[in-house]
C-alpha cells in the first residue's frame, strides 16, 4: 500500500505529516545535544574533583605518598580521570555520530521534500490554468449560443414580417447565420477545452500526484529508519565503551584491595624511625641524707633519659605526647640549688614539712619537667642543616645514603659525558674535517670542574656518613682527566692519579671496545648502513670501509659520535657515526 493510492486526496495530511515528522528528527537532535553538555559537565566535574585531590607539584617526595592506602587513594584519583575521559568520549561521539549526522540529513530531506512540495504545487497550477480556460470556453459557447438563437428568431420574425423588405429579411438571416457559425466555433473551443483538461485531471490524480505522493512517503520511510539508527546509536556508543569503564572501576577495586595495613606499618617504622636507645630510670636524690646537691650531678644532672640521648639536640625539648606542650613553663636550669642543710642533729628544714621524700619528688618535677616538651615544639624549632644534623641518627643515616646515590650518579654522568668528549677531541685531531678540536675545550673544562666539585662532595658525604655510624655504598666509578694535548688520564675514585703510565690516545680511546670485542659473544644485528665516505680505520678497535659500502649495524650510537658494525666476513669494528646512513630494522 502506498500513499499515491490510498491517499491521493489527502495532500494536506501528507504535507503536515512530513513536516512533523522533521521536526521529531530536530526535536530528537536537540535532546541529545543536551545529553552531551550533561556529559561533558559530568566529566568536567569528575576532573575537576581528581585535580584537586590529586598531589600537587612537588608533593610527590612527601612521606605518605610510599603507603599503601595513600598509592592507592591515588589511583582510584587517576581511574576516576580515565573515567571521565570515557564519558568524554560518549559526548564527542553522540555529538559527531548522532548530532552532526542527522542534522546534515535532516537538512538533506528538508530540501527534498520542499522540492516534491513544489513539483505538486505547479502541478496542480497547471491543472487549475487549464480548468479556468475550460470554464472560459464554456461561458462563450453559452453566451454565443443565445446570441445566435436570438439572430435565428430575429430573421424569421423578420421573413413573416409583411411590411419587412426584401433586403431586411436577407439581411437578418444572414446576421443569423453568422451568429450560428460562431456559436459552433466556440462550441468546437468548449469542446476541445473540456477534453484536454478531463485529460489533465486524470494525468493530475492518477500520474502525476500518486508519484509525488509516493516519494514523499519513500522520505518519510528514510527519516523514519534514519531516527531509529539514531536510537540505536544512543545506546551502542555509551556499550562501546562500557568495557573500559569496567575497567575503571575495577581499576578501583584493585586500589582497594592493594592496601596493605603491615606494610603501610613498616613504612611508618622506616621512615621515622630515630635510631635512639629509651630513657633510662632517673635515680633517686636522697636529701634527707644532706647529700650536696652537687655530688648527684652524676645521678640525676646526667640522667640517661631523653635530654642525653638527644646529642646535639639536647637543649631543645623532647616529649613523647603533644598535649605537654601546653605546659607553658619558663625553662629552668637542670636542678635549682638545694637547700642548706640543716645542722647536725637539728631540726629538719622548714620545706622538708613532715615527709621528707615528698619534697624531693615535687622537687625534680618542678626541675625536671619545664624541660621536657613535645616533639612538635622540637621540629619546629629546629633548623634544617646540610649534614642532616637536625634528624635522629636512624634517619640522618638514611638521608646522607640516599644523598651520596645521587651524588654518585650525578658523577657517573659526569665521568662518561668526559670520555665521550675526549674520544671526539681524538677523532677531530685526527680527522680535522670532522670538526675542530678547540671547540670542545669549554665543555671539557666544564666536565672537570663538574667532576671535581662533585668529587669534594662525595668525600664530604661520606664522612658524615661515617661519623653517623653507617657505611656508604657507592656506585664505582672511573673519571678522566684531560691536560692541554686532549689526552686523559685514569684516575682512582678519590682523585688521586694512577701509577700506570699513560697510553697512547688512539688506544686510551678504543681500549674499552676491545674489551668489548673479547668478552661478547655475536651480537645479532639491529639493522643495516650504507657508507657515504671512505674510511681508513687505521687506529686500534676501527674498521675501514669505501664509500658506498654496506654494513650490518651491531650497536647503535650511544652518544660518543661512533657506530659498531659488522662485514659479512665476521670482521667487526666501530666507524664514525657521520660517515654512514643507517636503517634500524623495526
Amino acid at each position: 500500500m502506498d500513499w499515491g493510492t490510498e491517499l491521493w486526496d489527502q495532500y494536506d495530511i501528507i504535507e503536515k505529516h512530513t513536516q512533523s515528522g522533521l521536526e521529531l528528527v530536530e526535536k530528537y537532535v536537540k535532546f541529545v545535544k543536551e545529553r552531551t553538555e550533561i556529559e561533558q559537565n559530568y566529566a568536567k566535574q569528575l576532573r575537576n574533583l581528581s585535580k584537586k585531590y590529586n598531589l600537587k607539584r612537588g608533593s610527590k617526595d612527601e612521606p605518605e605518598c610510599r603507603l599503601s592506602s595513600y598509592q592507592s587513594f591515588l589511583d582510584i584519583l587517576n581511574e576516576m580521570n580515565d573515567f571521565a575521559g570515557q564519558r568524554e568520549l560518549i559526548a564527542e561521539n553522540m555529538m559527531m555520530n548522532i548530532c552532526i549526522d542527522l542534522t546534515k540529513y535532516l537538512q538533506e530531506l528538508k530540501q527534498e521534500r520542499k522540492m516534491y512540495l513544489m513539483e505538486a504545487k505547479k502541478a496542480q497550477q497547471s491543472l487549475e490554468s487549464t480548468y479556468k480556460q475550460l470554464d472560459s470556453s464554456k461561458k462563450r459557447f453559452e453566451r454565443e449560443w443565445r446570441e445566435a438563437e436570438r439572430a435565428a428568431q430575429y430573421a424569421e420574425k423578420t421573413d413573416q414580417d409583411i411590411n419587412a423588405t426584401k433586403a431586411d429579411v436577407e439581411k437578418a438571416k444572414q446576421q443569423a447565420h453568422m451568429r450560428a457559425h460562431v456559436a459552433e466555433e466556440c462550441k468546437n473551443d468548449y469542446a476541445s477545452q473540456l477534453q484536454k483538461f478531463n485529460k489533465e485531471q486524470s494525468q493530475f490524480y492518477f500520474n502525476d500526484m500518486p508519484i509525488i505522493f509516493n516519494k514523499l512517503q519513500d522520505l518519510d520511510e528514510r527519516r523514519v529508519r534514519k531516527l531509529a539508527q539514531g536510537y540505536i546509536l544512543f545506546s551502542d556508543i555509551e556499550k562501546h565503551v562500557m568495557p573500559i569503564i569496567g575497567k575503571c572501576l575495577e581499576g578501583m577495586t584493585k586500589a582497594g584491595t592493594n592496601v596493605n595495613e603491615k606494610n603501610d606499618s613498616m613504612v611508618v617504622i622506616e621512615q621515622n624511625k630515630s635510631g635512639f636507645e629509651r630513657p633510662g630510670d632517673v635515680e633517686f636524690e636522697d636529701f634527707s641524707q644532706g647529700i650536696n646537691r652537687a655530688s648527684s650531678d652524676s645521678s640525676l644532672g646526667t640522667p640517661k633519659g631523653p635530654m642525653d640521648l638527644l646529642g646535639k639536640n639536647r637543649s631543645k625539648n623532647f616529649w613523647l605526647f603533644s598535649k605537654k606542650s601546653k605546659l607553658s613553663r619558663p625553662t629552668l636550669p637542670p636542678f635549682s640549688t638545694p637547700p642548706a642543710p640543716s645542722p647536725a642533729n637539728g631540726p629538719p628544714s622548714p620545706k622538708f614539712g613532715r615527709d621528707p621524700l615528698s619534697y624531693c619528688l615535687k622537687e625534680i618535677n618542678k626541675t625536671v619537667k619545664p624541660r621536657i616538651s613535645s616533639f612538635r615544639t622540637l621540629r619546629r624549632s629546629t633548623t634544617v642543616t646540610e649534614d642532616f644534623a637536625h634528624l635522629p641518627p636512624e634517619q640522618r643515616r638514611k638521608r646522607l645514603q640516599q644523598k651520596l646515590d645521587e651524588i654518585c650518579k650525578e658523577l657517573q654522568k659526569e665521568v662518561d659525558q668526559s670520555e665521550a668528549l675526549g674520544k671526539m677531541k681524538d677523532v677531530y685531531e685526527k680527522n680535522p674535517q670532522m670538526g675542530d678540536p678547540a671547540s670542545l675545550a669549554s665543555q671539557i673544562s666544564q666536565t672537570s670542574q663538574n667532576i671535581e666539585r662533585l668529587r669534594g662532595e662525595l668525600n664530604k658525604y661520606e664522612t658524615w656518613l661515617s661519623e653517623a655510624g653507617g657505611r656508604g655504598e657507592t656506585l664505582r666509578y672511573k673519571t678522566h682527566t684531560f691536560n692541554n694535548n686532549g689526552a686523559h688520564d685514569v684516575q682512582s675514585p678519590d682523585g688521586a692519579h694512577s701509577d700506570e703510565s699513560t697510553p697512547d690516545p688512539s688506544q686510551a680511546i678504543y681500549a674499552e671496545f676491545d674489551d668489548d670485542f673479547e668478552d661478547d659473544e655475536l651480537t645479532a644485528p639491529i639493522g643495516n648502513c650504507t657508507a657515504m665516505y671512505n674510511f681508513p680505520g687505521a687506529s686500534e678497535g676501527t674498521i675501514s670501509m669505501q664509500e658506498g659500502e654496506v654494513l650490518a649495524v651491531v650497536e647503535e650510537d650511544k652518544g660518543d659520535g661512533w657506530t659498531r658494525v659488522r662485514r659479512n666476513n665476521g670482521d667487526e669494528g666501530y666507524i664514525p657515526t657521520s660517515y654512514v646512513t643507517i636503517a634500524i630494522n623495526k
